[in-house]
């Protein structure tokens, strides 16, 4: 039942050989990793204005000179992150040029950076879906944190585990259908806006007053507008999921991405400072301008869904971003080994799991609240792209061919503007939220090398002396005498098959009963008389009742008198029950003393299984 429940949901498993029809076009390639950053623009302008109009709009002409800021940082940015693409065709992004360039700390920096922009991302991309349907339909309001976590873990994660080749087929429409919507938006607002009679640009949206304040509030709102940004790393994460020749097709997608991100950035900004659109409790201002621009008609509901649609698929950017990252990082010994393994859909299906819970938990913890979620938003990434701008200019020193130096100032331009813009983030936003993410860095990075460190230890008590490898010598292996204990609590069927199995693995075998009182210790004892099966048995009194504690001494004190050589078995008969609601009827003893006797040195663990017929 639960095979068929898990291939109906996830699929059958796929052959090692069609991994080449996981392989993306351009065209799926632009919907799986620019819907965050194209998602971006129905919160990033928004978020602008909301700073820039809490001054009582003394500060709201400044919204302009904003966008074009992040349009112009944009173009850097995409500029040095396809000489990314192209220098690391394995994927991996800032973390791959920092190992390579910079060394260990800067690298880590850059993963836990990574980690945290890709898990916030999720969280941001589900609640502001969300926020967008509840703009179009109020009464679900109370529903809000329930319906995000439904849509993370009923859709997302579970068309992810499906395999890159479905999520792709499945994403691509909604986002071409978006792209369509806001396009359609965009024009028809700028024939509105130099058509009617009304300014182009209202005198009241270009209302600006200076001083210090303000300047403090532009850059917060800089800060804020910079989270339409997130996602333009993602491609250089993921080069090896683009069909030959996957660098060129990388970097044709990366730039087809930031140019529609770019006109539709700066087009709503436009319009939002046409229609003078101000902050209004439970509306998002991509709604209030839709409906500036259509009225309530189809149109507008159509660009709702639409929007609500691919904010949600903005998550998946981070689906087939983070979980190459993580099993990059598990190759490398700085995340658990098991994150790096494919699935039976051939993608990583562990560090899905692991993406989805994560951004679970920071939904519940800040209550689906978009605008909380978002200012801790933009300085992992940022963070990460000076870092990978950083290590691009030592690698093109190092490539030294005819451009080097060009391309290295390419890079260096960008490392210095974004890492302006860690600085203003880091200011701005520092009691808004960016302490949890700068204070969670330094955590991850610790929890990096701790791993690393566990994997070195492992490997170093685990390796085999080079001397031992010589297939023209014979390894020499001294066996030990093996003492087999066998817990029993009465001579039954499942203690007879257990010592059945013990007499032919070892001619040293004890049968050890814990008896609560002497009465009962003597029926057994008499009872194993009667049986007599020719093994010793060995009876424990505890007049305090317990029965773990006891045999877990026992066994410690014939681990303590063993030879080096010599070894100790525990077998554990143990019953499985006909139906899974019978176990419930039953003690859990045998599974508690194997977990607890696991943990002893040079002490082996066996269950033996005795399975009812009904």
């Amino acid at each position: 039942m639960m095979r068929l429940l898990r291939r109906l949901l996830i699929g059958r498993p796929l052959h090692n050989q069609e991994m080449i029809h996981e392989k993306l076009t351009k065209k799926k390639a632009l919907a799986i990793f620019s819907s965050d950053a194209l998602s971006s623009v129905a919160y990033g302008p928004e978020q602008i204005m909301i700073i820039l109009a809490a001054s009582q709009v003394m500060a709201y002409g400044y919204l302009g000179p904003v966008a074009i800021a992040i349009l112009i940082l944009l173009a850097v940015v995409t500029i040095s992150y396809v000489q990314v693409g192209r220098a690391n065709p394995g994927g991996g992004g800032s973390y791959s040029v920092a190992i390579k360039n910079l060394g260990e700390l800067p690298a880590l920096t850059a993963a836990a950076a990574l980690f945290a922009d890709y898990t916030l991302t999720v969280a941001v991309s589900v609640s502001a879906g969300t926020a967008a349907l509840i703009s179009a339909f109020p009464d679900l309001l109370p529903f809000e944190v329930t319906i995000d976590l439904a849509i993370l873990f009923g859709i997302l994660m579970l068309i992810n585990l499906r395999g890159v080749r479905e999520s792709s087929t499945a994403f691509v429409f909604p986002t071409y259908c978006f792209i369509f919507g806001i396009l359609t938006l965009l024009l028809s607002g700028f024939y509105q806006a130099l058509t009617q009679q009304a300014p182009v640009i209202p005198p009241e949206s270009l209302t600006r007053q200076w001083d210090w304040t303000m300047a403090f509030l532009i850059l917060r709102a800089f800060a804020n507008g910079c989270s339409s940004m997130t996602g333009i790393e993602a491609i250089s994460n993921g080069v090896p999921m683009f069909k030959e020749p996957e660098v060129r097709n990388a970097t044709i997608t990366t730039v087809w991405m930031s140019g529609i991100l770019g006109f539709m950035f700066i087009g709503i900004s436009f319009l939002i400072m046409h229609f003078h659109i101000l902050p209004l409790e439970g509306v998002t201002a991509l709604s209030q301008l839709t409906e500036d621009v259509f009225g309530r008609n189809w149109l507008y509901y159509y660009i709702q869904i639409t929007t609500m649609a691919i904010l949600y698929l903005a998550a998946n950017t981070s689906f087939n971003g983070l979980p190459p990252l993580l099993s990059i990082l598990a190759r490398d010994g700085y995340m658990p080994r098991y994150l790096g393994v494919r699935g039976e859909r051939l993608n990583f299906s562990n560090g899905i799991i692991l993406l989805s819970v994560v951004a679970g938990l920071l939904i519940i913890a800040f209550n689906g609240d978009t605008e909380h979620l978002i200012s801790l938003y933009a300085i992992g990434v940022f963070l990460s792209f000076t870092i990978a701008q950083t290590g691009m200019v030592i690698h093109w020193h190092r490539e030294h061919d005819n451009y080097w130096l060009l391309r290295a100032s390419i890079n260096a331009i960008g490392a210095a503007v974004t890492g302006v813009v860690v600085l203003i983030i880091g200011i701005t936003k520092f009691f808004y939220g960016a302490w949890l993410v700068l204070f969670f860095i330094p955590i991850m990075i610790s929890l990096f090398k701790k791993i690393h460190s566990h994997y070195d230890d492992m490997a170093e008590q685990l390796h085999l002396p080079m001397e031992e490898l010589n297939p023209a010598i014979a390894a020499k292996i001294f066996a030990g005498k093996n003492l087999v204990i066998v817990p029993i609590a009465s001579p039954t069927s499942v203690v007879a098959h257990t010592l059945k199995y013990a007499k032919s693995i070892s001619d040293e075998v004890i049968a050890l009963h814990i008896a609560t009182d002497e009465e009962a210790g003597n029926r057994v004892q008499e009872k194993w008389k009667c049986w007599n099966p020719g093994i010793q048995l060995v009876t424990l009194y505890s007049p305090y009742r317990l029965v773990i504690q006891p045999l877990i001494d026992y066994v410690g004190e014939l681990a303590e008198k063993k030879a080096p050589n010599d070894y100790i078995t525990v077998l554990i008969p143990e019953f499985e029950t006909k139906k899974w609601w019978h176990r419930l009827l039953h003690n859990q003893t045998g599974w508690i003393l194997r977990t607890l006797l696991i943990l002893k040195e040079n002490v082996i663990v066996t269950t033996i299984p005795f399975h009812l017929k009904k």
